[in-house]
């Protein structure tokens, strides 16, 4: 602030400075520190020791007080108490202002937080209880949810394999030699048996021995296939007779007299001929299958003689597990809804 001239420093120099917005050496000014006669002498001690330095020289003012600034009015002797209390009281105001302001800016942004979310629920539902319920969503939450529903009638049984090999209607896959023995070789257990000859014939009675080609002639038979392996000198023939029904399939077996007729070639000399060899017979579903085993260099077969039993249980398994297999396929294409060839 001003008062009636240029503004008084706002801190007492120390003796020896120059004073605030004067130039040493100016003419019309005087600087601070120098001797000026008799006001020097009376009061420039006392100044001095109060404010720790000179104090100005030159024309006395009203009573009495030396004028600050030679050659300008001088007006009263400003209240410095007054000027302190002011200046306090703008720093007051203008902290209060700061305060002020950064409350009503957090007011108008929380204003505006506020009318948007007002605006971002607008199309939702408000329940009577004050809840907001999303327009489109499930019931509110102390609604009962409903439970799962199952249906009180059971499903149906999965098809059963035997199912599709015990009747001719339902066994349409297609069936032959390489089918039914597929590759060049079978491994059972460990044991690998080389494959020899293969046949698929509508002439039952033709691939036979014994009493057996009547039997399956009076029993229906459609087919017979067989195939021939062979491991460490002994040979083994199986031969699968595919009837229309499962219960002509079992009369078969069991009316089974002479055997199934030993298959050579292929690598696999001649077997069984004029000599005695392992017969067996057995069926499932619609199907009776027979094995005929022996040494291939014409030894007779005796009890004793286990790698012969050991071919003869490999090969009726292998023929056993083939025809299920055949009956898995369909049941499971049934199941998945795939049409049947």
């Amino acid at each position: 602030m001003s008062f009636g001239g240029p503004q008084w420093p706002q801190e007492p120099q120390q003796p020896g400075q120059q004073p605030f917005g004067q130039q040493p050496g100016q003419p019309g000014q005087e600087q601070y520190g120098q001797q000026h006669g008799p006001y020097e002498q009376q009061h420039g001690q006392q100044y001095g020791n109060q404010f720790g330095m000179g104090v100005p020289p030159g024309p006395q003012g009203p009573g009495g007080q030396p004028n600050p600034f030679p050659g300008a009015e001088a007006g009263p002797t400003p209240d410095w108490g007054a000027l302190a209390d002011a200046s306090a009281a703008g720093r007051r105001r203008k902290r209060w202002l700061v305060i002020g302001g950064g409350v009503l800016a957090a007011l108008v942004v929380g204003a505006i937080v506020a009318t948007a979310v007002v605006n971002s629920n607008k199309g939702t539902g408000t329940a009577k209880n004050g809840t907001v319920t999303p327009t489109g969503s499930a019931a509110p939450s102390d609604s009962p949810t409903p439970g799962p529903t199952f249906s009180s009638v059971a499903p149906p049984p999965p098809p059963n394999p035997k199912d599709y090999i015990s009747d001719e209607k339902k066994d349409k896959a297609p069936l032959s030699a390489e089918g039914l023995f597929p590759g060049k070789k079978l491994t059972m257990s460990g044991r690998a048996y080389k494959k020899g000859a293969t046949s698929s014939t509508t002439d039952c009675a033709s691939v036979t021995q014994g009493g057996l080609g009547a039997v399956l002639k009076k029993n229906g038979c459609d087919r017979v296939i067989r195939a021939t392996y062979e491991k460490d000198g002994v040979a083994i023939t199986v031969g699968v007779a595919v009837f229309p029904t499962e219960a002509a399939a079992l009369k078969a077996k069991n009316q089974a007299s002479g055997g199934i007729a030993p298959l050579a070639g292929a690598g696999v000399k001649d077997f069984c001929r004029a000599t005695v060899c392992l017969r067996r017979a057995n069926s499932i579903g619609r199907y009776a299958y027979f094995t005929q085993a022996g040494f291939t260099d014409g030894k007779k077969v005796t009890t004793s003689d286990k790698g012969v039993f050991q071919a003869s249980d490999d090969l009726g398994t292998f023929a056993f597990n083939q025809i299920y297999a055949r009956g898995k396929s369909q049941a499971a294409a049934a199941a998945a809804g795939a049409p049947q060839e």
